[in-house]
């Protein structure tokens, strides 16, 4: 991360970029893996929940802390210097104290015999699983409406709502994260308890997330007033929090222990290579939707239509919750 204070320009930056995030992909299937073979079916969930809500917690203070130490600096490279040294001493004290366990340790001797499966078997294994590629799809459509978010909320909040762009930055990820941040870990004990009645337990936290955050999201795009589009804002948050509880926990449900990291690899992979294409669809709406020269109800327009794309992640995971409860009672 330190390499990108010394770009020079924007292709050095993005090439810099594009390494970090290559540099990213080893760690998220190797550590719900690896916290998967910590805490079995009955506090999985919690688990990995709090592995998610430790992700918002960082977005939304590494954001705070790079502006307060940029702007006590006056330029912007700064933060890069701090937090490139602050990972490195990360991966030493990990390299040091933490130990792996058995893989698949907690969910009992027979699940952790027999060696780690190659990839190719891997593979066939997640497609001969039709709940782990409905996971999967219904990831993708997540993605696809949590990266319009991301990417498009501060410029929604200028552009409709007139904030100033350093306010609109703090706004549009502050409230969703926070929400999102208290949400997950309650989702997640919620996925733990009803997964002792229904094996799909999991799976119907994420639906309930999703159904809901359809109406937050469409409100998102209709709002007109500052206090309805917060408000809307946060219930989006609540229920992002509700789905993002479950994610990995519900795929490890279905794939055994051996295939985890590869499976878990392949959806991180498969969904936000998907979500990239909500950013796109958005830009295209609002240059070409059916309010000419009005960027502001276009990208309104734009943002409400995810609501569509959560009807059709929600329908994925009911279908989902089916499939796995049908073959573990068959």
């Amino acid at each position: 991360m330190s390499v990108r204070a010394a770009c020079g320009g924007l292709t050095s930056f993005v090439v810099v970029r594009a390494l970090t995030g290559l540099g990213e992909t080893f760690y998220f299937p190797a550590a719900m893996a690896l916290l998967s073979d910590y805490h079995g079916p009955d506090t999985r969930s919690r688990a990995l929940s709090w592995h998610q809500s430790a992700v918002y917690a960082g977005t939304i203070l590494g954001g705070w802390v790079a502006a307060v130490l940029a702007q006590r600096a006056g330029h912007w490279q700064p933060p890069f210097y701090c937090f490139g040294p602050l990972g490195l001493l990360l991966a030493l004290v990990l390299a040091r104290f933490l130990v792996e366990p058995a893989r698949g340790a907690a969910d009992g001797a027979a699940a952790a015999a027999g060696p780690a499966l190659p990839v190719g078997a891997t593979l066939r294994l997640v497609a001969r699983t039709p709940a782990a590629w409905l996971l999967m799809g219904a990831f993708v459509c997540a993605n696809f409406v949590a990266v319009i978010f991301l990417t498009w909320t501060p410029q929604f909040l200028v552009t409709k709502f007139h904030y100033s762009l350093g306010a609109a930055g703090l706004t549009g990820t502050v409230f969703i994260h926070l929400a999102s941040w208290l949400a997950v870990p309650v989702a997640g004990w919620l996925a733990d308890r009803l997964c002792r009645r229904t094996a799909a337990g999991r799976m119907v936290v994420q639906a309930a997330g999703l159904v809901a955050g359809t109406v937050f999201v469409y409100f998102v795009g209709r709002a007109t007033g500052t206090a309805a589009l917060l408000l809307a804002m946060t219930g989006f948050g609540v229920c992002k929090g509700c789905y993002d509880s479950g994610i990995f926990a519900a795929l490890y449900d279905t794939i055994e222990p051996r295939a985890r990291g590869t499976a878990a690899g392949l959806m991180n992979a498969v969904g936000w290579l998907g979500g990239a294409l909500g950013p796109v669809f958005v830009g295209f709406a609002t240059q070409y939707g059916r309010h000419p020269g009005d960027e502001a109800a276009n990208l309104s327009d734009a943002i409400a239509a995810g609501a569509l794309v959560y009807v059709l992640g929600a329908a994925l995971l009911v279908a989902a919750a089916a499939v796995f409860s049908r073959r573990r009672t068959g």
